[in-house]
């Protein structure tokens, strides 16, 4: 590379990085004033509402883990967007590998005495913070949607709804993120990922507020983002399982308005 070709260059990643500086992420104080309580942890015992059709949060207790929904992996807790509260998952405070507090606990709630299935393989999935809902048994057609506002990550700033949760650990997942400006679905087996539909192209600035939805009838998989159909994809086998949230790496993300329309499910 010439000498003048370096010095563009580093000039071009210079400009760029002052760019991100000036841009401030959302400190904890500002989605967790000071006057929420202190976090708590959820554990086997969770209180179980019927929540549906939407949980928009709004009976969540500020500043703790929601009760809506148990979360395995992550960061995660009720805050404040504006005067509104949200669920928020904050993966600059996470770190890989670790889990939620209480996660045995959690997981017997979540998947009853085949617990220990999940337990063997939650660390598989350490990179990729997830929140299951308990008021869920088995989703199997119907209507998942939620809104989402990424905030901040320099490495992603992912937010996903799963299904087809099964008890040692498996699920599927249609996720969007601000910084590829893709939408994927992805299977998790094993503790191994890998894509199974990839969509380009899809706008989803950060900073606003965006609609994702998830329809499932029998094999037949159709997701939304915006309102708009993007992607399709027929699976080998029917969806059965729990459902949730997803988000990934050092992502800062909120949700709200978790809407599930079953045509075939278990409630707990």
């Amino acid at each position: 590379m010439s000498k003048l070709k370096t010095l563009t260059w580093f000039a071009a990643v210079l400009v760029a990085s002052l760019s991100i500086a000036k841009e401030k992420a959302p400190t904890e104080e500002e989605y967790l004033p000071k006057s929420a309580p202190t976090k708590t942890s959820t554990t086997g015992n969770i209180a179980k509402e019927k929540l549906l059709p939407l949980n928009d949060f709004s009976k969540e207790t500020l500043g703790a883990e929601p009760k809506s929904f148990i979360s395995a992996v992550g960061y995660w807790l009720i805050g404040i967007d504006g005067d509104k509260k949200v669920l928020v998952v904050d993966g600059r405070k996470w770190e890989e590998g670790q889990s939620s507090a209480n996660l045995a606990e959690k997981a017997r709630s979540i998947y009853g005495e085949k617990y220990a299935e999940f337990l063997d393989s939650v660390k598989a999935y350490a990179y990729f913070p997830f929140t299951v809902a308990n008021y869920v048994d088995d989703f199997r057609d119907g209507e998942i949607s939620v809104r989402f506002r990424p905030m901040a990550g320099k490495i992603d700033q992912a937010a996903g709804i799963i299904f087809d949760v099964k008890p040692n650990g498996d699920y599927l997942i249609v996720r969007a993120n601000a910084l590829e400006e893709n939408l994927v679905l992805f299977q998790y087996v094993k503790g191994k990922r890998s894509s199974v539909k990839w969509i380009k192209n899809v706008p989803t600035p950060s900073k606003q507020w965006h609609d994702l939805k998830v329809s499932i009838q029998g094999k037949q998989i159709k997701a939304y983002l915006g309102g708009k159909l993007w992607l399709e994809h027929t699976l080998s086998t029917q969806v059965s399982g729990k459902i949730g949230l997803w988000s990934k790496a050092d992502s800062l993300t909120y949700f709200t308005d978790f809407s599930v329309k079953p045509m075939s499910s278990k409630l707990n």
